[in-house]
């Protein structure tokens, strides 16, 4: 008996480090990962002072590729490739075993790892990801399955971008600004050369021609006293001498120039700073959160307004270096007041239409279609830049005051800020009416907790 008792408790010894093991279970990732995706291609982008445009096509490749590794698992997330102006060509991967969750996450770190030039540090991303998939039960085969299947998907979406034109703009001869009372012309304190001047060239993801959708001719330049450009730059002058504090902090919130630099002594220095769609993106994380959004419909929504502000951003670069008109700083101080100076910095591009008026107006079309139009939200997401957090009633209130920050900061005649909010909503209507699954009119958080 002695010895029986022995060997019992040899035995249950040696079998209590294996009970002790999580069980083999296949452990998915939750919703909030994407928001996570987002924010680590957000920092490699500001590590990489990537410009506000080429941001927007970065996460519109990285999100459309976990996009479609998901839709054929999960029906809130249907397949976007079809609907695409030229349509992406997707053959199922031969993989099996993987993780559908997973596996889009995976691919959307590998694309984006292939596109920023800094991409090869998303690799410790993807690490991260798989250990917590292994440290909470998912087999390892499921893991290794996932990285194939990822692989897949993130080969053909990177080959798909590889058409759209970017790769052939620096064949483009270089641009010089224009010569000549009116233009645009390198603004201080670093006078960066002009952004991404043939980005307007680019492909489409939804829209047939950006074209159709341009806005009207500007505001004629002239700047003799009594002409409507000079009441333009009145306008602006003006506004900037006499800002109250909350308009000071209405320009901040939204002033998301990764270009701004400050002179230290003899020094300049660069401040990092997130792009204009980026915190869109950010703002679609936090409604998602707060609305308990599952994964798969998080996905889809986050993709749509990718591949949007990517379309508004063609759109609204095209009628930039079209018009190439002259920026309120550099008018100002030629014909008004020497040695006025805007709030914010200006932005290296030309300034017709304003960009944050044209991307924030398509950005609220599209979430105000999956949350709603009256959806109240906090946006803390500048806080890391030492900004307040400010409250919204609606996407499309939070749109307007994006815009009109441009005048505030002293960057933006008002015509291009109310010409690109008309530009943003025909470019979010269209966006919409092609990508937007469920149908328009039926608002994604109201079946959130169905």
């Amino acid at each position: 008996m002695k010895y029986l008792t022995l060997l019992l408790l040899l035995v249950l010894g040696a079998l209590a480090p294996a009970c002790q093991q999580p069980a083999a279970t296949a452990y998915e990732p939750a919703a909030d990962r994407i928001g996570w995706v987002v924010d680590e291609l957000n920092e490699l982008m500001m590590h990489d002072v990537t410009s506000p445009p080429l941001a927007a096509r970065f996460f519109a490749y990285a999100l459309l590729a976990g996009h479609e590794a998901l839709a054929p698992h999960d029906p809130a997330c249907p397949a976007l490739a079809g609907r695409l102006r030229r349509p992406l060509a997707l053959a199922r991967p031969a993989a099996t075993g993987y993780s559908p969750r997973l596996g889009a996450l995976l691919a959307m770190l590998q694309t984006a790892g292939k596109l920023q030039p800094s991409g090869k540090a998303l690799e410790a991303r993807q690490q991260t990801l798989l250990a917590e998939c292994r440290q909470r039960g998912m087999p390892a085969e499921m893991v290794a399955a996932s990285q194939q299947y990822a692989q897949a998907v993130a080969t053909a979406v990177l080959a798909y971008a590889k058409q759209d034109g970017y790769y052939r703009l620096s064949d483009r001869p270089r641009y010089t600004p224009s010569a000549g009372a009116g233009y645009w012309y390198p603004t201080p304190p670093a006078f960066l050369p002009p952004v991404e001047p043939y980005f307007g060239t680019l492909r489409p993801f939804v829209l047939d021609s950006a074209a159709p959708l341009g806005p009207r001719p500007p505001q004629a330049f002239d700047p003799r006293p009594g002409s409507g450009f000079y009441g333009l730059m009145q306008q602006v002058r003006q506004a900037g001498d006499s800002l109250t504090g909350e308009q000071r902090q209405i320009a901040g919130f939204w002033d998301c120039n990764p270009f701004a630099v400050r002179d230290v002594g003899h020094l300049q220095v660069g401040l990092k700073k997130m792009s204009p769609g980026a915190h869109w993106m950010k703002i679609a994380g936090l409604a998602c959160r707060q609305s308990q959004v599952p994964f798969g419909r998080a996905l889809h929504l986050h993709t749509v307004l990718a591949l949007t502000l990517t379309d508004a951003f063609i759109c609204c670069w095209q009628e930039k270096y079209r018009s190439n008109r002259i920026r309120p700083e550099t008018a100002i101080r030629r014909y008004l007041a020497p040695q006025w100076q805007p709030l914010l910095q200006t932005p290296p591009f030309p300034e017709y239409v304003s960009g944050h008026s044209v991307i924030s107006t398509a950005a609220a079309e599209v979430l105000g279609q999956y949350f709603g139009p009256a959806y109240a939200y906090t946006d803390n997401t500048e806080k890391e830049f030492g900004l307040r957090p400010r409250h919204f009633t609606s996407f499309r209130q939070a749109a307007e005051e994006a815009a009109i920050s441009r005048l505030y900061g002293g960057i933006h005649f008002l015509d291009a800020i109310e010409q690109g909010q008309a530009l943003g909503q025909a470019v979010g209507e269209t966006a919409v009416r092609r990508l937007c699954v469920p149908r328009p009119g039926a608002p994604i958080a109201a079946q959130a907790s169905r």
